[in-house]
């Protein structure tokens, strides 16, 4: 059976009207407590997938909640295709925006089939479907997330990422504008997480129906993202490609969430940067008049020779099957961590000298590492 669905083109391509706006948008439960989300702003293009990423707690589902309308904010405005369906002034309901939610426990019905459970949203559609035209659409939406053939099954006879594929199904069966998804694949095992993360990407892309990821995974953001927007304490701290996230952090958090990297304090004397790993002559005119901050190293950035007069010593050594995982230390107990190539292997209690790859590694200036 075709798929009746367009394939959709990449964000950058895109000369639609933003498909998602959302303006100076603030959200506090109470007058006495602290801002939940702090005058967020972006817009989502048509067909575009944007992956929110954050910790526990920064705010990204309350803001998800409030795009879908279960949520009102306390200012700003969220308009969806143009109209605005949020505001302080009142909210359209979620049944009357034209979007899809795929939540993280499924919410699918355990009493009914699953060709009955994707019928159930096209059942209350405000345009009326006939049976077959139910029926095949369902079919269609089957066939899209690869599980054709389980229409008679109960939700209870499927895998977990079975399950998170009808559940996407079930989403994309009314034709949404705009589909979000709140972590769906937290409670999944690692190796199903993975697979599932791609046909996510490539489903949603197969339809050309706009998405927000919601994750706390940096590499499952990265992975399914046309655009990542990183979040803190309610903020939006950063909104870019994955690749404009992880090589030009806005922030120290951006970059101590995104990337893992190691943070050391450094000392700028002349045109070398003083570390208690090394010294190095790098590009750090970003910070000009500045004569001390916080060198992020990335771990695949680090080199390793063995030097027997070096102070840095190799305290552990892990094998990640692709790669060798260091554990480096100085005589003052300081520690960072670096990943080689199997080409790369050092005993344990080796003396090492450091040289880095990157010749203008991001520095945050006056920064205090996080506790």
């Amino acid at each position: 059976m075709t798929v009746a669905y367009s394939s959709s083109a990449e964000p950058s391509t895109l000369t639609h009207s933003p498909i998602l706006q959302v303006q100076g948008v603030s959200k506090a439960f109470s007058r006495q407590s602290a801002p939940v989300l702090q005058q967020i702003n972006f817009t989502l293009a048509p067909g575009e997938i944007l992956g929110l990423l954050g910790p526990s707690g920064c705010g990204k589902t309350t803001l998800l909640r409030i795009i879908a309308g279960f949520e009102q904010p306390s200012s700003g405005e969220v308009y969806l295709d143009g109209r605005c369906v949020s505001s302080v002034k009142g909210l359209v309901p979620p049944e009357r925006r034209n979007t899809g939610m795929v939540f993280q426990d499924y919410a699918l019905f355990p009493h009914l089939a699953i060709a009955e459970n994707i019928a159930f949203g096209l059942q209350h559609k405000s345009q009326h479907l006939s049976r077959s035209q139910i029926k095949e659409r369902a079919a269609e939406v089957l066939h899209l997330v690869g599980l054709t053939g389980l229409e008679q099954r109960y939700p209870h006879e499927l895998s977990g990422g079975q399950q998170q594929r009808i559940a996407l199904a079930r989403a994309l069966a009314p034709r949404p504008n705009l589909i979000l998804l709140d972590e769906p694949l937290s409670n999944l095992d690692v190796q199903v997480r993975q697979r599932l993360r791609h046909e996510i990407r490539h489903i949603l892309k197969a339809t050309g129906i706009a998405a927000i990821f919601v994750t706390h995974d940096q590499e499952e953001a990265m992975a399914i993202s046309d655009r990542i927007g990183v979040m803190h304490q309610g903020r939006l701290e950063q909104i870019g490609t994955p690749e404009e996230i992880y090589r030009a952090p806005a922030s120290r958090f951006v970059a101590e969430f995104v990337t893992q990297a190691n943070f050391l304090p450094a000392q700028r004397r002349g045109e070398v940067w003083s570390t208690e790993f090394g010294q190095w002559c790098l590009n750090c005119a970003e910070i000009d008049q500045k004569n001390s901050g916080e060198l992020m190293l990335r771990e695949e950035e680090i080199q390793l020779q063995p030097d027997q007069t070096s102070p840095v010593i190799i305290r552990d050594r892990q094998f990640l099957g692709r790669e060798y995982r260091y554990c480096l230390e100085t005589a003052t107990g300081h520690q960072i961590h670096a990943r080689t190539s199997l080409d790369t292997s050092i005993p344990v209690g080796s003396a090492v000298n450091v040289t880095l790859t990157n010749s203008s590694p991001p520095i945050f200036a006056d920064q205090v590492p996080a506790a």
